[in-house]
């Protein structure tokens, strides 16, 4: 996104595509799009490194991430 950025593109706003790991219609459970990893066996939820760095792009209004 940054890249996009600084290469004159207008960007305004960014989300995640999903909080949690879940059932995808079209993959079931084999495809993992969240932030936070789910183990599928015991519901335990452990952020991801994107969470992390996601954390720091909204501290940092995107600016300087790495």
């Amino acid at each position: 996104m940054w890249q996009a950025i600084e290469s004159g593109i207008p960007v305004t706003g960014c989300y995640a595509w999903s909080l949690m790991d879940s059932f995808e219609w079209s993959l079931g459970y084999l495809q993992r799009f969240s932030i936070v990893h789910v183990d599928y066996a015991t519901q335990k939820s452990t952020p991801k490194d994107s969470t992390y760095w996601y954390s720091q792009a909204i501290k940092n209004h995107g600016i300087n991430i790495d």
